[in-house]
This record gives C-alpha cells, structure tokens and sequence, in this order.
C-alpha cells in the first residue's frame, strides 16, 4: 500500500508533503522516483539520477533499491559532493556510503563518484586540498560539469542540512547563482558537527575542512527535484527554510520558488512548522 500523507500543503511554489514517519516519507519518495526514472527510460532510453547520501537519506535508499520496476541497467547515477583528501575506504565517503546503500544492491548503467579522494589515503584533508588545489582540483570540478551537462539530471534527490544548506552549499559560502556547477568549499563548522553528530566521525578534528560540492545551480538543473528531510534534528532548519527569508544565509529557502521540486518531511522535522 502506498504512504498516504499526514496532510499537503504548499510553500510558495514548493509542495510539501508530510508524513507520520520516516519510513513512510522514505517510501512515498521512492514511489515517486520510480515515476520520474521510468518516463525518462522510455522517453530517452536511459535515466539520469543525482542522488544524496546521509543518514536522512537511507529509508529513501532503502526504499528506491526494493523497487524490481526501476530499469537500472539504464540509468546513470551521480551524487553531489564529496570530501578533500578522504580515504575512499573512510566510513564516511560518499561514494562508499551510496555503494553500501544502494548499488551493492543495483547495477546501473553507470556510476560517477564526485573525485574528491587524494591520491594517497594517508594524507589529512588540509595537506590534499594544497596538493590537488589550483589547476587540478579546477580541473576536476570542470570535468564532473561537462559530465552532468552532458547528462542532463532526470532527478536530483537531496537533503537540508542542519545548517539548511543544501549538498554543502553551506550559508557562508551558497550562491544562488553560481557561474559554475562543480567547486571547492570550505566546510561551515556547524556542517562539520553534523558529520560528528551523524557517527560518520568521532571528533571534530577528524572531519575533512575542505569539500567538492555541485552549486545550488546544478541541483536545481534536475527536470525534478525531491528534497527528502525527515528528523527532529532538521526541524529548525525546515521552518528556517519555509517561513523565513528566501536567502543563501539559509540556501534550501530557494525551493520556495522551485515549482518542479516536492519537499518531502516526517512528523519529527515538521515539528517547527505550523499546525494543521
């Protein structure tokens, strides 16, 4: 049976949908990706996907590779950042987080890691960001841009962070307009406690400070856009997002007016919002 929503609503030109759990946002967003890949396979003959990862993200990954309808052996997976100077075997890569959620469970056509891992694993995210910076890291945030240029994203599957910055677009470094799809940023302290908070690590000094992220922009390309928030911890920044301001000291404000977006929310991080 599928999820049935608490209620609906709208916030500017962004529908919200809430659920009573986590597991039921999980699989109302799944239902809907299942839509979304299926039309672009039989319109095109393959499916472009970004897809986020996070704790806030597993029942919606969980949910999405139960799903024997999905053509995955059409469909080309990106995600939309990842740290400087991981290890690629870290807990706490993206890559390796989307591998152990989802595609150790699916073969899509293809698979295209943000290349944010320094070459020798041992070296701390400071010491790589000097190593790759400059003409190099420019080099790969270019070349991950002609490759989602080139792809052009049936759907992109994010979250809000604590921060309500969206991939690590964080407030002091989001732009609403960026020139470019791929760059270096440096990380927002309170991002970086998340990542603690989270248990991917176990202090703050062991959190990389520097990341490649996709720019708001890039997110926002996808012909639909699925922002998956569910948790008590991320209801301060939903109500940031939907009652205040539209502005990059919140970056997910900006869904506000992304009419092709759906914001998917559980009781828990709706909790700040008003009630109905």
């Amino acid at each position: 049976m599928n999820p049935k929503s608490i209620y609906d609503t709208r916030y500017g030109d962004l529908p919200v949908a809430v659920y009573a759990t986590n597991a039921e946002l999980g699989r109302a967003a799944a239902d809907e990706a299942v839509g979304i890949i299926r039309r672009a396979v039989i319109e095109r003959g393959e499916a472009n996907i970004i897809i986020a990862t996070g704790n806030s993200q597993l029942t919606f990954l969980a949910a999405l590779r139960e799903k024997p309808e999905i053509p995955w052996a059409a469909v080309n997976v990106f995600h939309m950042d990842e740290y400087v100077g991981i290890d690629p075997a870290h807990p706490a890569s993206f890559p390796l987080f989307l591998r152990r959620h989802l595609l150790d469970y699916v073969t899509p056509k293809a698979f295209y890691p943000v290349p944010g891992q320094a070459s020798d694993p041992s070296t701390d995210s400071e010491l790589a960001l000097n190593a790759v910076k400059g003409q190099a890291v420019a080099a790969a945030c270019r070349k991950y841009e002609a490759l989602l240029r080139s792809h052009p994203a049936d759907l992109c599957a994010l979250g809000i962070g604590e921060n309500g910055h969206l991939a690590f677009n964080d407030p002091p470094f989001a732009d609403f307009d960026d020139p470019v799809w791929a760059k270096v940023v440096k990380l927002d302290e309170r991002s970086r406690r998340q990542q603690v908070g989270e248990g991917h690590f176990k202090s703050l000094a062991e959190v990389p400070t520097h990341a490649i992220t996709l720019t708001i922009p890039a997110l926002l390309a996808a012909k639909r856009v699925l922002a998956i928030v569910p948790e008590a911890r991320k209801a301060e920044a939903v109500a940031a997002a939907l009652l205040g301001p539209i502005t990059e000291d919140c970056p997910a404000s900006i869904l506000r007016q992304t009419a092709h977006a759906h914001l998917f929310l559980d009781a828990e991080s709706a909790a700040s919002l008003p009630s109905r």
